[in-house]
């Protein structure tokens, strides 16, 4: 006899009635289950019985349902009529004007028009590996910033906005000429490196992307400090990291901005990520001092019903609508600023000059080689002789190939 008073075979026996048991209640459910899937019309007196009987089972599969249903809808995008959106944006506008502390949080959302895929969107990237689809590569070093992007940078420029903080890695909030002191990359930047072993920390901003050989724990580049020798890595933070790096992470701007904001404005951003940042929303403050919450997306956002206004509507729609309210013109985005030719020592050589990657007033790092080519010698890659505030030049030699 065992320990618990029962022989080997009595305990064989009823685990074998308890998996019966199991069985029995998984096809009851699954009966249940049938019944309830046809119209009441269309059920047997036998069906009816057996329903009545399983009120447990009922109410269990039709909770079930509704979460289902819920869920589905959630994922539904829905947009405002033009009329409607309008009304909000007016809305919006006179919060903008009368906010002290205005904070910008943007998710993927706000480069989808830049054919940057978001994630959790119709078409995302998450939602596309849930239906078991492959989810096309783009070329992200060609993207530009939208008119979202140059929206957020000139309302930044007028003192509408004093901090922006974003989940994106795109690296196009730079492009458009925010102030690296301005926005917090929570996630990194995909055209970042640093050396960790230079103090400060040595960073290298690139015009091409440098995570192709880095993954989740794994985030060493294959490219070296030129100061120390030492490996570089990407600052990207992957599901299931935390972000270690001060910059461009910059969490104590972000904190502190969020500390100091009345107004928060979030575009383009299911918020299920930064939901999860207890910092980002002031949680310590009583509700009433919290900042007034304005949230422009497709979907539901967990945070909905913290907001004061909610636009259903596409991002670049929402801040056209808005910079019309506010009487300001949307820059455009310039690739290429100056270019010359000349010829020296029998060489011909090409520059050009580009906006830096950092924005105005920001050095644009270091970089053996560039995807830049020249109309005369597209085979031939440039690369940066020199780099200056806001400007970096790359020259061509046409007689030598520059070394990736």
């Amino acid at each position: 006899m065992a320990a618990g008073g029962l022989s080997r075979s009595e305990r064989k026996a009823a685990e074998r009635v308890r998996r019966l048991r199991e069985e029995q209640q998984r096809e009851r459910l699954r009966q249940v289950s049938r019944i309830l899937r046809k119209a009441a019309a269309e059920r047997s007196a036998e069906e009816g019985r057996l329903l009545a009987e399983s009120e447990d089972l009922v109410s269990e599969l039709q909770g079930r349902r509704r979460r289902r249903e819920g869920l589905k809808r959630r994922q539904e995008e829905v947009c405002d009529d033009p009329e409607e959106l309008r009304r909000k944006v007016q809305e919006l506008a006179s919060a903008v004007r009368n906010a002290k502390h205005l904070v910008v949080y943007t998710g993927a959302g706000i480069s989808t028009a830049a054919s940057i895929p978001d994630y959790r969107g119709p078409n995302g990237v998450w939602t596309l590996l849930q239906k078991g689809k492959t989810v096309s590569a783009a070329d992200l070093s060609e993207a530009e910033p939208t008119l979202t992007h140059m929206s957020i940078a000139r309302l930044q420029e007028q003192k509408l906005v004093q901090h922006v903080v974003s989940q994106n890695c795109d690296g196009l909030h730079l492009r458009s000429g925010l102030p690296r002191t301005a926005i917090s990359e929570l996630h990194g930047n995909m055209y970042i490196e640093v050396c960790t072993t230079c103090t400060p920390n040595r960073e290298y901003v690139r015009v091409f992307d440098v995570t192709e050989r880095t993954a989740l724990h794994r985030h060493q580049t294959g490219r070296t400090c030129h100061k120390c020798g030492a490996q570089l890595r990407d600052t990207i933070v992957h599901f299931g990291e935390r972000g270690i790096l001060g910059q461009p992470l910059n969490w104590e701007a972000a904190t502190q901005a969020a500390s100091k904001a009345d107004t928060i404005l979030c575009l383009g951003s299911s918020l299920k990520v930064l939901k999860k940042y207890p910092r980002l929303w002031c949680m310590t403050k009583p509700p009433n001092r919290r900042p007034k919450l304005y949230i422009v997306n497709l979907q539901w956002t967990p945070k909905d019903d913290w907001a004061v206004l909610k636009l259903h509507g596409k991002c670049d729609d929402v801040m056209r609508l808005l910079m019309e309210e506010l009487g300001l013109e949307i820059p455009p985005y310039n690739r290429v600023l100056w270019g010359k030719s000349i010829t020296s020592f029998n060489q011909r050589v090409q520059e050009l000059r580009i906006p830096s990657p950092s924005g105005p007033g920001n050095s644009c790092g270091r970089t053996q080689s560039s995807p830049w080519r020249f109309p005369c010698a597209p085979r031939k890659k440039a690369a940066i002789v020199g780099s200056h505030c806001a400007e970096a030049q790359r020259r061509l030699h046409l007689g030598t190939p520059m070394p990736r």
